[in-house]
């Protein structure tokens, strides 16, 4: 087969066959085929997309480009959650732990930045000889002693979607579906869950848009888990604005360990414990409202947080920061933004303030890029808060290689306030179990 012709034909919108989706994959993994040309197919993917079998086969390919964990297929109770991205989402390193006290094994798999949106394995690497480079064993081991881990990929597991992955990151390839579905399945069902659980997030920060596009990923993302003999659900959640008030690697693991102990954003832990509903459901624990009072009797006696703190432990990370309720990793400096004017606040620009928190070296613009894990920004008034001109919007933890006055400008630009009266979103859009 010839790599060129392969990208000449999606190129021209003809359907690839699982036979040459499988050569350019393993070709790529192998390195017979150079970055620039998976860069092209990748382009033509996302302009042109793909059929459901040509997605399949896919998530096949990458998925049996290395190893697979497999831990025992009759119990339910392996259930993983997986975000298709936002700003300010640190959900899944609530509820790991948080499942993990209510019975469920957990092994997650999780990734890095991606565009303008944060990567949990960053968030957790805030915290200090926290390792997230564990081995299959140590991550066997770990699911089934701590019953939750949160790790990356090795270069074992779905070699061809890290490689494929890094490369999305910097080629302007992410919002495919695609690429999406093949990236995020490949990589979970390598991990070992029988079950997965989405939260497909929705809005101006997300990579889908509109509900239409978020309903799209659900019904490719269930279409695959049911083929594969896999239970799955999921949610669509808003992300036209930020999860919970923190946005930034250090300061939303800090907002981890508040909402841990009882102290969480309210739309933060309404999502919380929505998908963890979902997770419990599948895995047989318990179902509807018993699953949410399970989950709040598990915050409210301190065992979500000691499961938590448990997690970091056997993962090499640092536990007295944690536990001292200090901020893990303070910024150089701290800039608050007040607002100009009285009124209602309207919509926020939550795509911008992720891109900011890149501009602050929070994110990558080149593959392996070194960030910096202390800046990023707390948003205290969201969408349908009344302010008055003179109050505190933001605080932008900065390392100082910004100017002040840019940040404060390009932040204040980020909200739009009106005289009119706004309505708060809905957060959960829609939910398939």
């Amino acid at each position: 087969m010839n790599p060129a012709e392969i990208i000449a034909r999606k190129r021209d919108k003809k359907i690839l066959t699982s036979e040459e989706i499988n050569y350019f994959v393993l070709g790529y993994t192998k390195g017979d085929i150079p970055d620039y040309q998976m860069s092209a197919l990748l382009m033509a993917i996302l302009l042109n997309s793909m059929t459901a079998e040509e997605t399949a086969a896919l998530t096949n390919a990458m998925l049996e480009s290395g190893d697979q964990v497999v831990f025992d297929p009759h119990k339910p109770i392996y259930v993983d959650k997986h975000s298709s991205g936002g700003i300010g989402d640190k959900i899944s390193i609530i509820l790991a732990p948080l499942m993990a006290v209510c019975g469920l094994k957990v092994p997650m798999l999780s990734g890095r930045g991606l565009g303008h949106t944060g990567g949990t394995l960053d968030k957790l690497e805030s915290i200090s000889g926290f390792r997230t480079d564990l081995s299959i064993e140590e991550y066997k081991a770990g699911v089934e002693s701590v019953g939750c881990i949160i790790t990356g990929q090795t270069a074992e597991i779905a070699p061809a979607d890290r490689m494929i992955y890094a490369l999305r990151d910097v080629t302007a390839t992410v919002e495919s579906i695609p690429l999406i579905c093949g990236s995020i399945l490949s990589k979970k069902f390598a991990a070992g869950p029988n079950s997965i659980v989405f939260d497909i997030k929705c809005g101006n920060g997300a990579f889908m848009k509109n509900m239409e596009q978020a309903e799209d990923l659900g019904r490719n993302l269930r279409h695959i888990c049911q083929a594969m003999a896999k239970g799955s659900a999921y949610l669509i959640t808003d992300m036209n604005q930020p999860s919970g008030r923190a946005a930034g690697n250090a300061l939303e693991i800090d907002e981890c360990v508040l909402a841990l102990n009882g102290q969480g954003p309210d739309d933060l832990m309404q999502i919380v414990f929505s998908l963890g509903e979902c997770m419990l459901n599948l895995g047989g624990i318990s179902a509807g409202n018993e699953a949410i009072m399970q989950q709040m009797a598990k915050i409210e006696d301190g065992s979500a947080f000691e499961k938590f703190l448990e997690m970091i432990a056997y993962q090499g990370g640092q536990t007295k920061a944690i536990e001292s309720g200090k901020p893990i990793a303070p910024a150089k400096k701290i800039i608050s933004v007040h607002s100009d004017v009285s009124g209602y606040i309207e919509s926020i620009d939550t795509y911008r303030l992720g891109r900011l928190i890149i501009e602050m070296d929070g994110g990558r613009t080149v593959v392996g890029q070194q960030i910096d894990l202390t800046t990023g920004f707390v948003i205290h008034e969201k969408i349908g808060d009344q302010v008055d001109r003179g109050e505190l919007i933001f605080e932008i933890h900065s390392s100082g290689k910004l100017e002040d006055s840019y940040l404060i400008k390009a932040f204040r630009e980020c909200i739009r306030i009106t005289n009119e009266e706004v309505s708060s979103p809905e957060l959960i859009k829609s939910k398939s179990i």
